[in-house]
C-alpha cells in the first residue's frame, strides 16, 4: 500500500493492488462454478480518515475460463474512516480462476489544528 499527503495537509490519497482470491489450483466454487460466487477482502488504511474517503476500484488482474460467459462485478463496500471491503461477485456458469483488484483513496484527513465545538 502506499499513501500520499498532498501540500494541503487535509487530503489524504491511499493505493493498493491486492489478490482478492486465486481458486484454480484448489478446485475452489469460483472455478468450478458451484457454491458461493462471492469473496470480500477487507482493506485497511495504514491512517485514519477523518470522514469515509471516495474509493475507486478496478480488476488489475481477471482470470477467467475461456469457455464461459464473463460476468463479473467488483465493487467497494462498507467503506469507512479505517478501511472498505473488495467484493467480487459472479453468477450463472462463469468460471473465474483468480481476481487481483487495484484501489484507491481519497479523503479529508484528520488534521491537528481541528477542533471540535460542542
Amino acid at each position: 500500500m502506499r499513501s500520499f499527503r498532498l501540500r494541503n495537509p487535509r487530503t489524504g490519497i491511499a493505493q493498493g493492488d491486492i489478490e482478492v482470491f486465486s481458486e484454480f489450483d484448489s478446485g475452489g466454487s469460483m472455478w468450478t462454478g458451484a457454491g458461493p460466487r462471492e469473496r470480500r477482502l477487507t482493506v485497511a488504511f495504514d491512517h485514519p480518515y477523518r470522514v469515509p474517503p471516495a474509493v475507486q476500484i478496478t480488476a488489475s488482474l481477471m482470470d477467467m475460463h475461456q469457455d464461459t460467459a464473463h460476468r463479473s462485478e467488483l465493487v467497494a463496500e462498507n467503506i469507512s474512516e479505517t478501511g472498505f471491503d473488495v467484493v467480487f461477485r459472479t453468477w450463472s456458469d462463469s468460471r473465474v480462476a483468480r481476481v487481483r483488484a487495484a484501489w484507491l483513496a481519497i479523503g479529508d484527513l484528520p488534521f491537528e489544528d481541528d477542533w471540535d465545538v460542542e
